[in-house]
């Protein structure tokens, strides 16, 4: 179950046999069923996750009503970052969609993952980058695209994800009622 997630780490940095054995060990396997929750709200993000099976969602609770903000998938890191750093109570909530088979490490393994890999705290620098630069791109996607630009561009960047994801799920993504996203289909649809 490890290997996609060296796979994944050798993605950023180089590992020896050692290291690989040593992540196999600070990473543990955990299920997480469809409904439940990664974290929930209120919670200490004390995990990161690396999911090697399944789907899962991020999203506020609003006034009672939910927000999606992004998804993960195969091959996804999955945390709360403004959670998981300072180790504060999340406002955030990562819940599974699909039943899910991760790979995880806790605060203090990271740590340790971070003084016995050589490379540790450059991968650890050079995923936080990647995460404040989707941040940055989703944000400023949210105030200047349309939601019919961002049902677009979600398509584009997640074509798998389409028939994977709820319709309710993938409106609130891109920040419509479900109504309006059939409607932003059939347009796409009759354009094509």
């Amino acid at each position: 179950m490890t290997e996609k997630l060296i796979i994944s780490i050798q993605s950023f940095i180089d590992l020896d046999s050692k290291e690989i054995d040593n992540i196999r060990l600070l990473f543990k396997e955990k299920s997480v069923k469809k409904g439940d929750f990664f974290l929930a709200e209120g919670q200490v993000c004390k995990q990161v996750g690396f999911i090697v099976r399944g789907l899962m969602r991020y999203y506020i609770n609003h006034d009672g009503e939910d927000k999606t903000y992004a998804f993960a998938q195969e091959n996804n890191f999955i945390c709360n970052n403004e959670s998981f750093i300072p180790q504060t109570p999340s406002t955030k909530i990562i819940q599974a969609l699909e039943d899910c088979e991760i790979l995880q490490i806790s605060y203090d393994d990271l740590q340790i993952f971070y003084k016995s890999i050589r490379q540790g705290e450059r991968f650890g620098r050079l995923v936080i980058e990647q995460v404040f630069i989707q941040t940055l791109q989703d944000l400023s996607s949210f105030y200047t695209d349309t939601p019919e630009y961002r049902y677009e561009k979600f398509i584009k960047k997640h074509p798998d994800l389409q028939q994977r994801i709820s319709q309710y799920h993938i409106a609130s993504y891109v920040g419509v009622k479900p109504q309006s996203l059939s409607r932003i289909r059939k347009r796409i649809s009759n354009l094509k």
